[in-house]
């Protein structure tokens, strides 16, 4: 706790507040609307689609897994990246990153049966496979798909509150902080 106090001495609070908002804001839209689109949709499924080709070393039913797992390990990987570096505004907002991931994991998880989305997937021929599908049937769950979603989403809401409360407080502390003394190291706004 005193290391991030002492951490947010003399940085700037403001622009990272204006991230808070932003962070906020797209945990509004995926409240009102569950299919609402984020800044990091695209980064998302980028690393979705590449976990796949990670996994694709360890069979079928991982290598469809591991598009949804790896989506949700690159967030908490940063994480760990950032309190080594000691970047506690940074750690914040990798759980914000974590949330846009676990919004988009529910709706895909909650259209398991329906499997109404459209499906991307660069390099594929013939019939894309929809991954929650495939999955919740071989585990023959694939009746829980609106509650494990529901499940997601409301783990989604968890990390985006981890987020928001934690980076809050961050930047609630940067502001209260004492400015360096001249001289003393201070970072760039």
């Amino acid at each position: 706790m005193k290391d991030m106090e002492v951490w947010c001495q003399g940085r700037q609070w403001l622009p990272r507040a204006a991230l808070l908002l932003i962070f906020a804001y797209i945990g509004w839209e995926h409240l009102v609307n569950p299919e609402s689109g984020d800044l990091f949709k695209g980064l998302n499924l980028g690393i979705h689609e590449l976990g796949h080709m990670i996994f694709s070393p360890f069979g079928e039913f991982v290598t469809v897994f591991g598009g949804s797992l790896f989506q949700c390990l690159v967030p908490i990987g940063s994480m760990f990246m950032f309190f080594r570096q000691r970047d506690y505004f940074a750690i914040a907002v990798a759980w914000g990153w974590l949330a846009t991931n676990f919004y988009d994991l529910a709706v895909y998880v909650s259209d398991a049966r329906t499997m109404d989305l459209p499906l991307v997937s660069p390099g594929a021929q013939g019939e894309i496979i929809h991954d929650w599908n495939y999955l919740l049937d071989k585990l023959g769950w694939l009746q829980y798909d609106h509650v494990l979603g529901q499940l997601i989403r409301l783990d989604a809401t968890m990390c985006l509150m981890i987020c928001l409360g934690f980076g809050t407080w961050l930047c609630i502390t940067m502001q209260r902080s004492k400015p360096l003394a001249q001289g003393e190291f201070s970072e760039l706004p």
